[in-house]
């Protein structure tokens, strides 16, 4: 019988928390490649993998050498679309998902990628993960990649799909460090989610 089984790329942060309640997949798989707020986002993803009955799997490569912009501790590279722009990143962590996902016979894997991220980079739009869906799709494993949230705001999935808010308050979005450091563009929206939400 053809598997069904579904995967996450977890990263711990609002977007991909809120898309795991809502899809209930059967894996998460969170990536540490070098990013400097790796430590705590395996740690938020780790909590909610154990909260939804997630299988949880951690893949750790160090692409730090490769990075830029404030999740690298570097300055962005002059065509940056935002300060926390890695250079092919979602391409590099949707492969390695699909490193992992194939021995674990998945067939699709969701990305929490939402409406705002079409405005802000191409690796965050509809048509990138389409693209990218169709290559996993036509080599060995035939991936297919899902982006469920394209249209809606991190708010508005939390309310429509009544994502509990513990879930929400164990996430963590600062791009530059393990500890909040309120000032970075994944903070920022951090707070002004909760404040949407009513529980900044």
């Amino acid at each position: 019988m053809p598997s069904n089984k579904t995967a996450i790329l977890l990263s711990g942060g609002m977007d991909s928390v809120a898309v795991a309640y809502w899809k209930k997949p059967d894996i998460a798989i969170t990536i540490d490649y070098g990013q400097r707020c790796a430590d705590a986002e395996i740690r938020s993803a780790a909590f909610v993998a154990r909260e939804l009955n997630m299988e949880h799997h951690v893949i750790r490569v160090d692409c730090s050498s490769l990075g830029s912009g404030c999740l690298n501790g570097t300055e962005p590279l002059s065509i940056a679309p935002s300060p926390e722009w890695w250079p092919y990143r979602n391409q590099l962590l949707v492969t390695l998902a699909c490193m992992k996902a194939i021995s674990l016979d998945v067939k699709t894997i969701y990305v929490g990628s939402i409406k705002q991220d079409e405005e802000r980079h191409k690796d965050g739009t509809k048509k990138f993960y389409n693209l990218l869906s169709s290559l996993t799709e036509y080599q060995e494993g035939e991936i297919k990649i899902e982006m469920p949230a394209a249209d809606l705001n991190t708010t508005e999935i939390i309310k429509k799909y009544e994502v509990p808010l513990y879930l929400i308050l164990h996430s963590h979005s600062c791009h530059t460090a393990n500890v909040p450091c309120l000032d970075c563009p994944g903070c920022v929206k951090n707070y002004t989610v909760r404040q949407e939400l009513g529980i900044g």
